[in-house]
């Protein structure tokens, strides 16, 4: 493994309207799976920066940055402007996570029907473990979880009892 790999890990999740928990739950499986990376020896984040799992997880580690400035967080938008259809307490907590990371990467110019699996692969290139919350359903989130797989990413999956 490359050694700028190490110590990045990553997040993955489905939006809200597809979470078979409670966003409490969520948060808490979350922040639990992130304080097990740290204690690893974790030191940056990347968030891709949709609503749901990515902007609780983001959430959480500015929280944790304040407590530790060792940490960075890096969000990956898949494209500008992606969050302007967003209810506005999504778009706010999106700006609070943006205004928070220490490097932000915008991944495609515009939008494409591809843009949301490249911010995804991009993550996953770049990390060494993947922390996701998959309940099984097709999607991104699947299709992100497989490629971690086959990249041979700690994936450690908040919904699973491992």
């Amino acid at each position: 493994m490359s050694n700028y790999k190490e110590k990045i890990c990553c997040f993955t999740g489905h939006r809200p309207e597809k979470l078979t928990n409670s966003e409490i739950e969520v948060k808490r499986k979350l922040e639990q799976a992130i304080d097990a990376a740290i204690r690893d020896g974790y030191r940056t984040f990347i968030v891709g920066m949709c609503r749901g799992v990515d902007l609780l997880a983001g959430e959480i580690v500015v929280r944790k940055k304040s407590e530790n400035p060792g940490l960075r967080l890096v969000a990956a938008i898949p494209h500008p402007e992606f969050e302007k259809r967003w209810r506005k307490a999504d778009q706010i907590l999106y700006h609070y996570v943006l205004d928070n990371a220490d490097t932000v990467r915008m991944i495609n110019a515009e939008y494409s029907r591809a843009c949301y699996q490249m911010r995804n692969e991009r993550m996953c290139d770049r990390a060494s473990r993947l922390i996701s919350a998959y309940a099984g359903i097709p999607g991104g989130t699947r299709n992100t979880v497989n490629y971690a797989k086959s990249n041979s990413l700690d994936i450690i999956n908040i919904f699973s009892s491992r």
